[in-house]
Parts: C-alpha cells; structure tokens; sequence
C-alpha cells in the first residue's frame, strides 16, 4: 500500500509542481507565459483522454507489470523534461508522464482493493491517494524551493528520483496475486469492460464525479485572486493558505475513506451537500479572512471526501473493471476544466471573484441531486463494503466479471 501510495505522490508531485515554475520555465526556454500554460493544460487533457485510452489498451494484461510500466513511462516523462533543450521536448515530457497518471489510480485503485478485506476496500483506496493529496499540499512549494535554489531542471531530477523508486518499490512489494490478469484477457476483456458501461449507475456516479470535482476545482481555480483581491490577503499570504486547502485534502480523505467503508452513499451525499455549503458560505464571507481560513480547509476536506467512495462505487457499478476508475479519473478532470471555464466566464463577465465560488456551489448542488438519484437507484446498496452490494450486483452481472481475491 505504501509503495502505490510513493507512486501517486511522485505523479501528484509531477501534477502540481509546474505551477510554481512556471515564470522559470518559460525564461529558460524562451517562451510566452501563455505556451508555458500549455505544460498544466496539456497535462491535464492527456489525463483525461489517456485514462481511458491506455487502460483500453491494456486490457486484459496482468495488472502489477501494468502498474510497473506506467512508473516507467512516467520516469521517462520527466526525465524527458529535466533534459529538455527546448519547449518541445518539454511539453513531450510532461504528455508522456500524463499518460501513466489516469491508468495508474484507475488499476492501483483495484489493486489496493485486493490487498485488504472487503469492508475496507474505500479506506485501501484512500491510502493510495494519500500520496496525491500530500503532493498537493507539498508539490508547488516543494518545486517553488528546489527550483529557486538549484534551478527547475533539478526539480523534475528529484521528481525522476521519487518516481525510480517508487517503481522499485511496487515492483518488489506489490504481491503477483493483487494484480492478476485483468479479467478473461484479450478482446474479450475489453468487450467485457465496455459492457460494464451499459450500467445506468456508473454513468450516474461518473455524473456526480464531474459535477462534484467541476464545482470545487471551479472555485479553486481563482482562489489566489478571491483571497488578494476580496479578502485582502498579500501575494505571499497565498503559499501558506493553499497549505491549508491541501491539509484539508488529506483530511478529507481519510475521513471519507472510512466513512465510505461505513455507508458509501451516505458519505457521498453528506460530502456533497457539505461541499455546496462551504461554497456558499465562502462566497458570502470571502471579505473576512478568517472565515475564508476556516472555510479554505472545509472546502479541502469536503472535496476530497467524495474521491475514495467514488471510486469504489463506479468499480462496483461496473463489476470491478479497470476501465470505470480510469473514467472516474476521466470525469474529474473533465469537470474540472469545465469547472474553470465557467468561472472564469463569471469573472469576465464582472461578478467579482467570489462568484467563481457561488458557481461551484450550484454546480456541486446538480451533483448533489445526480448522487440522489443514483443512491435512490441502487436499492440501499450504500454500504460501501467493496463486494458490490445492491450497486456492485448489476455492475457484475452486465461485465461477467469475477474479481481476483486474495487466496
């Protein structure tokens, strides 16, 4: 569990760490601040769009080797950028290591299903994200330190560092037996896990996922300008004050990993509400700057709460195929561009820098009503002890699947 968990924290790290560096980046290799962008939002789309694409491709393959390449490429990935000679090389880079980052939570997340008893099987989930919520709360200053006293290169060395050992670490602890083959192997397995789609509660827990992911990371994305330019905190004040958010992220999961294994459904829907609430009242109280304190540690704590009993149950709905966790990774970062397009557009269109957070809260509050729908639908199937329940049942009977237990 540790040694997934050392391979989501160097992918975090990778995910994050650009922000702080940009303004070197882009001096370095003599390109705008807008193409230097392109080095977060390309990452971003190449999670979106390879979570699926290389899980489809991978399907049916014995799933530890799996997880053990995806470190690879993503050593390779910034081992690419911590040489780069120009801003090709390093866009190639960061492509490359995205293309592990879906994949990799999608089959570790089964992975680290089978390492436990079933009744912890969201709290196994929410360990292995821990590493990605401790390189949130790391990851910009970490690379902010490293980059301004040795340079951004060295950055991505220490990056390419973490990640070697993180490959050696899963490739000698993980057991053979929690990463077996895929399901029934070949076309048949990939037919298999695409059948697992024709579940109505996958696609509502998918939803929910993007909604509830769109209206955080929505308010997220302009919190720096909320708190310098409504609450009157200094440019400097922003570090430690993300510090704050990203603690409530780790919280968050934890809490939300145990409360999931307890009654899933229950915990998806109290986080939600809870999300839209704390919303709410930062955007009516994003003046005062120790409500916005308080309230930037709640909205870490809701957001990330959702993230293990998401997972779990989009896994159940579809029968434990990899392919529905790589899409839950899929639906985040689709709500999460989604989510900052439109509070950018509220922002344009001169509502001040609070209203990016009375956007998430509505949009939070759809998800909110989808997650209703969906816990309605499952027939009482939200405890989530990770042998399907109500939810897991038609998940499993649609894909044909038997998952690889422990002997």
């Amino acid at each position: 569990m540790l040694a997934l968990a050392l391979g989501g924290f160097g992918i975090g790290l990778t995910e994050f760490v650009i922000a702080g560096l940009l303004p070197q980046v882009s001096g370095s290799l003599n390109v705008s601040t807008a193409a230097a962008g392109w080095l977060i939002s390309g990452y971003a789309l190449t999670v979106a769009v390879g979570a699926i694409a290389v899980t489809a491709a991978t399907a049916g393959l014995p799933q530890k080797p799996v997880l053990v390449g995806l470190v690879a490429l993503f050593v390779v990935g910034n081992l690419l950028s911590a040489l780069a000679p120009t801003y090709g090389v390093m866009l190639l880079g960061r492509i490359v290591a995205a293309l592990c980052h879906g994949t990799f939570f999608g089959i570790g997340s089964l992975v680290a299903r089978r390492l436990v008893p079933p009744e912890r099987a969201s709290r196994a989930v929410a360990l292995m994200f821990t590493g990605l919520t401790v390189a949130n709360v790391l990851g910009v200053p970490f690379g902010a330190l490293v980059g301004e006293r040795w340079g951004w290169r060295a950055t991505f060395w220490a990056i390419t560092v973490i990640g070697a050992v993180a490959l050696i670490a899963i490739a000698a602890l993980v057991p053979a037996w929690a990463g077996g083959m895929g399901e029934t192997g070949g076309r048949a397995d990939l037919r298999s896990q695409l059948h697992a789609f024709r579940s109505t509660q996958v696609w509502l827990t998918l939803t929910a996922t993007a909604l509830g992911y769109g209206g955080m990371f929505g308010a997220f994305s302009y919190l720096a300008y909320t708190f310098t330019r409504v609450a009157g905190f200094s440019t400097t004040d922003v570090a430690w004050l993300l510090v704050v958010y990203g603690t409530g992220l780790v919280v968050g999961n934890i809490a939300g990993g145990r409360g999931a294994d307890h009654n899933r459904d229950v915990t998806l829907l109290v986080s939600l509400a809870g999300l839209a609430t704390t919303l709410t009242l930062f955007g009516l109280l994003a003046s005062s700057r120790g409500a916005s304190v308080v309230l930037v540690f709640l909205l870490g704590v809701f957001g990330f709460a959702t993230v293990p009993g998401m997972i779990t149950r989009v896994m159940d709905a579809a029968g434990g195929v990899p392919l529905a966790a790589s899409a839950n990774v899929s639906a985040s970062n689709v709500g999460n561009a989604v989510g900052a397009w439109a509070g950018g557009l509220v922002i344009s269109a001169g509502f001040g820098y609070a209203a990016p957070l009375f956007v998430g809260a509505g949009i939070v509050a759809v998800g909110l009503g989808v997650m209703g729908v969906a816990a309605r639908g499952s027939g009482g199937g939200g405890r989530g002890t990770g042998t399907g329940g109500a939810t897991g049942g038609e998940g499993r009977r649609s894909a044909g699947v038997v998952e690889t237990k422990q002997p």
